[in-house]
């Protein structure tokens, strides 16, 4: 069931108090799309020893990198468009996300060959943020707000991230 929001309207535009005016539903809507990827990665710090990294971070700091098959879920919200029937055309969205996060991540390794990892852990929760911040002006012109990022590294293990 959607979330209705309530607003005033005055002759078409928005009113700043609750005076008089009848008020108007707002359907807020949000909308997942899913998207896979597959990726190579490591957990390390430089600054430890080999020791050090594999006793913190096991199997998943193995020098010679390991991968798995990601599941990426973007969750948007916004305005039911009455005119149009949607929030936003799903095959817009899916080329947004598809042109600056899955083009940029699949078959690569994160730490070495995605730009917008640089500097970052490359853990599954750091993925999900970066993915945010790659992806959420991108979608401010379609009049829709980013609402979460779901990031399946394994069928037991996501995150899910909120923004800041």
């Amino acid at each position: 069931m959607p979330h209705t929001c309530w607003r005033y309207e005055i002759f078409g535009k928005e009113a700043e108090n609750d005076s008089i005016y009848s008020l108007k539903p707002l359907t807020m809507i949000h909308l997942t799309r899913r998207e896979r990827f597959n990726a190579a990665h490591r957990l390390f710090r430089e600054d430890w020893s080999e020791e050090k990294n594999m006793e913190i971070y096991g199997k998943c700091s193995n020098p010679n990198w390991h991968g798995h098959n990601y599941v990426l879920f973007v969750t948007v919200k916004g305005e039911l468009k009455a005119e149009l029937g949607y929030v936003v055309d799903l095959k817009v969205l899916s080329h947004i996300i598809r042109e600056h996060i899955i083009d940029k991540l699949d078959h690569k390794n994160l730490n070495l060959e995605v730009a917008f990892m640089k500097g970052r852990m490359a853990s599954t929760e750091q993925i999900a943020m970066a993915i945010w911040e790659e992806l959420e002006p991108h979608l401010q012109p379609l009049d829709i707000e980013l609402h979460c990022i779901r990031l399946e590294e394994t069928e037991n293990n996501f995150v899910e991230y909120y923004g800041k």
